[in-house]
């Protein structure tokens, strides 16, 4: 059990000793119409965790009510996810496609109850009808249909007498709900598809806030955990198991705050379009923050398990760096891989004082004295070293090897370089040197000393292998498309050399490569004919570097207290503004909760909807790039407006400028308080969307990398984001990335 208690098993801990259960009965519902993502995984561990403290059970059930979207193959891979976890369903997998005889039955009930219709209204009708927060809504006229009528009509639409979207059966509760989604919520839809478990038996299929409640009831769950997205469902969740009488121990539902992370996409929607787009290699895509991505990656379930712990749980949304979830597997593999060497650009260095050939005896872990394992090093007068651990006019803090400086081979010998060779072109490719005999590592009596040590490889037993270094998917902290995608995410080295014990020995499938970073064997694509490599994390955090923000590395975090989740209750104005933002205006509930919450965020954004009708778009916009400004000042202060904001908006909205040129033109704004417009056409950053304009410059990037060319065409798709990002580059950001990708596409065919 943790050492801190969350909010969640207060809770537990309090129906418990109240008795208003005896057992605790969780439960892990997701929709199989993607493969889990690391916030699945954060419920996962909640659900599955609270289950194992309390000595209860926890069911994982696939909510299977859309059969439009769902899959066998998403199925299969919710399972792997939840058992690589280490966690333990019991004896079978649930399905709510099980309960659609039941399910349906409580709805005939309902209708009998008079409680639900059937409404004959189309879509936008429905949502015509529903009001806002401030005004009332009204009841469709087939609210009036007698119960016989309904009766009828339902049956009928289970038969798939009509078509989709011409009858919905609605639960009839109140119009005028301060909570709009107790307006009447849809009980049911007309789906006539091939569901893959059902097959074609059923031509209406419940909707979620329907089947969920009572899969939960007739489960005999306990606590309903979900996400806070699904706050303003809970009364329809209450309602209908309240409704229709199932007060007996029934479940009841708690929310808690959804997993961010930065740098990081994790709506299954996007992740899909990277998958069909071709962006990426499939679901398992090591870049990929899908459990399946992260596993083939090489990541620990203790690494996944200990981030989920130490981010804690909470009742309000926030972000989470990525370094966090890095530090926690770079935390679990520092002590548990072996440590190799490998040369990733190989550079030869000849010996020349050096005769014959030896091994070396090396240990796996070398700062870990009690732990064993060694292997033996080749030795000879021909190595292999890094590149860049030579350079012949180096800076002042420059340690490695030099024409002047010598340096320590790992392991091995100190070496002094004696001469340099070059090509026709002026590029090394050797170095002669000369070894010291008395310096062997753990004898050394020759008294030189030397500022850093090297990895190396024997030219004659070293293995070739391939190295696959991953990067994030996205360069943009907060990334919205395919524009925000990080062209060098993926970079593959063919020539990268190993010391041989790591393919004939392997102790262990992951692995140090010393001042490299962690390695681990592709599950796929390793054979010892062809070994691969992905790089799963750096030895340190490298991209705040990249990004040239100045940040210390995380340090190792303890289980998060939290007295006992509490944050400030929203105010009834807050709460009015939260529920006209999500509803309404359709914002997600984090950027939402954020501008209800802040006065200077809430009139800065109301006053920016006076100008321009783009609420999500301007909310965004708001909520982060607005926000990080407010933080220190306040509104007057700001050299830029609400209505230079919506101008902005207005722009991307357009297409005349990007996302990617918006960011750089709103930096402007800050520091000049020019209007957007005059900033976009001085500097000429206008969105270039033109084919005519576009296509030169893809022919001349597929012009000038022939052999990434022959690789996508040999069936490597997921070098179109490389193609796609080096216009975009090329571009300066300037390019429509939808465009781009279409052109792309069609010309790599």
């Amino acid at each position: 059990m943790s050492e801190s208690k969350d909010f969640l098993r207060t809770i537990v801990e309090e129906d418990l000793k109240s008795g208003k259960y005896n057992e605790v009965h969780t439960r892990f519902p997701p929709e199989p119409n993607g493969f889990p993502h690391i916030g699945h995984a954060k419920s996962i561990c909640i659900n599955f965790g609270i289950a194992e403290d309390y000595h209860g059970h926890c069911n994982l059930r696939m909510d299977d009510t859309d059969p439009t979207k769902e899959d066998t193959k998403y199925v299969e891979a919710l399972k792997d996810a939840v058992e690589w976890l280490g966690f333990d369903w019991g004896n079978h997998v649930y399905y709510t496609s099980d309960y659609f005889p039941r399910l349906y039955d409580y709805a005939v009930e309902l209708i009998k109850m008079g409680k639900a219709y059937v409404d004959s209204l189309n879509e936008e009708e429905i949502r015509e009808y529903r009001g806002t927060v401030t005004e009332p809504g009204r009841r469709s006229k087939y609210a009036d249909r007698t119960i016989e009528e309904n009766l009828d009509l339902f049956e009928r639409m289970k038969k798939g007498e009509f078509k989709d979207g011409e009858h919905v059966l609605r639960a009839k509760i109140d119009m005028s709900a301060a909570n709009m989604k107790m307006r009447d919520p849809l009980l049911y839809r007309i789906r006539n598809v091939h569901h893959y478990r059902a097959g074609d038996t059923w031509h209406v299929y419940p909707m979620y806030d329907f089947a969920h409640c009572l899969s939960d009831y007739m489960e005999g769950i306990t606590h309903s955990i979900c996400t806070l997205e699904f706050e303003n469902n809970r009364d329809i969740y209450d309602w209908v198991l309240n409704t229709l009488g199932l007060n007996s121990t029934r479940p009841y539902q708690h929310e808690f705050a959804r997993l961010g992370i930065n740098y990081t996409v994790m709506s299954k929607r996007k992740l899909l379009e990277l998958v069909e787009g071709g962006q990426v290699d499939g679901w398992d895509d090591p870049r990929m923050p899908t459990i399946a991505g992260y596993k083939r990656r090489g990541y620990t379930p203790e690494s996944i398990l200990n981030f989920c712990d130490t981010i804690g749980i909470a009742k309000a949304n926030s972000m989470v760096d990525v370094a966090q979830l890095e530090f926690c597997i770079r935390d679990d593999l520092n002590t548990k891989v072996p440590r190799v060497l490998c040369v990733l650009d190989p550079l030869k260095v000849r010996i020349e004082n050096y005769e014959g050939s030896e091994e070396i005896d090396a240990p796996y872990y070398p700062h870990d004295v009690p732990k064993e394992g060694s292997r033996k090093l080749p030795f000879s007068k021909e190595i292999y070293i890094e590149r860049d651990d030579f350079m012949e006019n180096p800076p002042k803090d420059y340690y490695r090897l030099t024409p002047e400086q010598p340096v320590r081979l790992r392991h091995a010998y100190i070496i002094t370089c004696k001469e340099v060779i070059k090509d026709a072109n002026g590029n090394i490719v050797e170095i002669k040197a000369e070894y010291h005999p008395d310096s062997k590592s753990g004898s050394d009596s020759s008294g030189i000393k030397v500022k850093s040590a090297i990895q190396w490889v024997d030219a004659k037993t070293a293995k070739s292998i391939e190295v696959r270094l991953y990067d994030r998917l996205f360069s943009s902290e907060a990334p919205e498309g395919l524009e925000d995608l990080n062209p060098n995410s993926l970079q593959v080295i063919n020539n990268a050399l190993i010391e041989p014990a790591v393919i004939t020995e392997k102790p262990d499938e992951r692995f140090q490569f010393e001042r490299q970073g962690y390695f681990y064997a592709d599950p796929i694509d390793y054979s010892d004919e062809h070994p691969v490599f992905n790089k799963i994390v750096g030895l340190k955090d490298s991209w705040s570097k990249k990004a040239k923000v100045i940040k210390s590395e995380p340090k190792p975090q303890t289980k998060k207290v939290q007295v006992d989740g509490e944050i400030a209750p929203m105010s009834e104005a807050e709460e009015a503004r939260f529920n006209k933002y999500t509803i309404e205006l359709k914002l997600n509930s984090e950027v939402a909760n954020t501008l209800a919450r802040d006065e200077k965020l809430f009139h800065f954004y109301e006053e920016a909807l006076l100008t321009l009708n783009s609420p999500i778009s301007i909310a965004n916009i708001v909520a982060n790039e607005v926000a990080r400004e407010l933080k220190e000042k306040q509104i007057d202060e700001l050299k830029f407006t609400a209505t230079q904001i919506a101008q902005l908006v207005k722009m991307v909205d357009d297409e005349t400028i990007s996302n990617k040129i918006a960011k750089q033109v709103f930096e402007e704004m800050i520091e000049s308080g020019e209007n957007p417009t005059q900033i976009v056409e001085a500097k000429g950053l206008i969105q270039i969307s033109d084919p005519a304009i576009i296509s030169p410059i893809i022919d001349e990037v597929i012009a000038k990398n022939p052999d990434n060319v022959a690789k996508f065409k040999a069936g490597n798709s997921k070098l179109l984001g490389f193609f796609v990002g080096q216009v975009l580059k090329s571009t300066g950001g300037k390019a429509n990335p939808q465009v781009v990708n279409e052109l792309v596409a069609k010309k790599l065919k």
